[in-house]
């Protein structure tokens, strides 16, 4: 298939726009979760500051390098060079799984703290926390499937001859999630 084609330069510009009209969804589900957490932290049961754990602090520097890895795949594969970037596609699944693991010590430390998502011990505020970490990490899910899926097809050769676009999409929307995660962690971290 030629990529330079009216019809797939057509089809592409197509599923550039779904990937941004999704994104752009997101963001606003996201808007809005945090435009209601500002507005909820007027309550009176509201809890002032939450000490985020560590272990939020480490994920995110795992997803930042993990959006370098994703990056640096992409320069590879468009070189030619497919087993360096399915190295770097191993690196950044890796890495996204750590992230994971890294959520998921952070909520173990919060539950320590006493804050859990429902129940006679739980607040507004640690419940809202609950709702925009899980809600990214399902999001994150998606993209983790996205990495094994372009794991699976870089080895079949399906990414070849300037054919790259699925993989293209793919790194912009693991930037996103990044970018997501990181606008996330700052707001809960410093908003009082």
């Amino acid at each position: 298939m030629r990529t330079n084609d009216p019809s797939v330069v057509k089809h592409n510009k197509a599923l550039k726009m779904m990937l941004w009209f999704g994104m752009i969804s997101m963001s606003m589900t996201f808007a809005g979760l945090t435009s209601a957490y500002v507005v909820s932290s007027s309550r009176a049961d509201w809890i002032q500051q939450i000490n985020l754990p560590v272990a939020f602090t480490i994920s995110t520097f795992l997803i930042v390098v993990s959006s370098l890895t994703f990056h640096w795949a992409l320069q590879q594969l468009k070189k030619g060079r497919v087993k360096q970037a399915q190295g770097l596609l191993l690196s950044t699944l890796l890495l996204a799984l750590c992230f994971v693991y890294f959520q998921f010590q952070g909520f173990n430390s919060i539950i320590e703290q006493g804050y859990y998502f429902t129940g006679p011990e739980s607040s507004i505020t640690t419940s809202y926390l609950y709702v925009l970490v899980l809600l990214h990490l399902a999001h994150f899910t998606i993209g983790v499937i996205t990495i094994l899926s372009l794991l699976f097809k870089t080895s079949t050769g399906k990414f070849q001859k300037g054919n790259t676009l699925g993989f293209e999409l793919a790194v912009t929307f693991w930037h996103f999630l990044d970018i997501l995660w990181v606008y996330l962690f700052l707001f809960v971290s410093f908003y009082d």
